[in-house]
């Protein structure tokens, strides 16, 4: 029995791994991740960084913003360096994105804020800033991939990031997200693919 060429030879797609569904799911996820997390921050924006319903939009533009680190990752070459730290740094800063998330949900039912307590609830600021801080070497990986003005556009929205968070700037923080929504969505259907390793 011989194996199908395609199966032998899966870079040999121009833009690889976007012709199977896991690669329509992840490249998908550029569009769909900051149009989620930019409804987050525009509910946050209108009613405050305690809303429940803006809580639950924002878990889930930060796990849409978890596939993203996937298929930046994926698009590296396998013994990328750069790709294995992107994916730790991602994951991790996933996690600290989706807690913030339940962490307005908590608030708005009456709860105090975990930033404002002491103790284990600390964990939550570390790995909140593993998520802007994934997003400056995805903005790496994408000046290496070729795509050098993407990447500067995102190194910078990943700077205003934690400002606008952190200091609870509701504008600049729906500023960045409407920044994020044209530069990844814009990699969705590229004008020349992004290089295969």
């Amino acid at each position: 029995m011989t194996v199908p060429s395609t199966l032998a030879t899966p870079d040999a797609a121009p833009h690889p791994g976007v012709a199977t569904p896991t690669g329509r799911v992840l490249t998908a996820t550029l569009l769909l991740a900051p149009l989620v997390y930019l409804a987050a921050d525009s509910t946050y924006a209108v009613r405050g960084w305690d809303d429940g319903t803006g809580g639950v939009v924002h878990v889930l533009g930060a796990i849409a913003y978890g596939f993203v680190v996937l298929r930046v990752a994926a698009w590296l070459p396998p013994a990328s360096r750069l790709a294995a730290l992107i994916l730790v740094t991602g994951l991790v800063g996933l996690a600290g994105n989706v807690a913030y998330g339940f962490d307005a949900v908590h608030t708005s039912l009456g709860d105090t804020p975990l930033v404002d307590r002491t103790g284990a609830a600390n964990l939550i600021k570390p790995l909140g800033l593993f998520f802007p801080a994934s997003f400056l070497l995805v903005a790496l990986a994408l000046a290496r991939l070729g795509h050098r003005r993407r990447g500067a556009v995102v190194a910078l929205a990943m700077i205003a990031w934690p400002v606008a968070h952190i200091g609870d700037v509701a504008w600049l923080a729906v500023v960045v997200d409407a920044v994020l929504v044209v530069v990844f969505g814009s990699l969705v259907w590229p004008r020349s693919p992004v290089p295969s390793p």
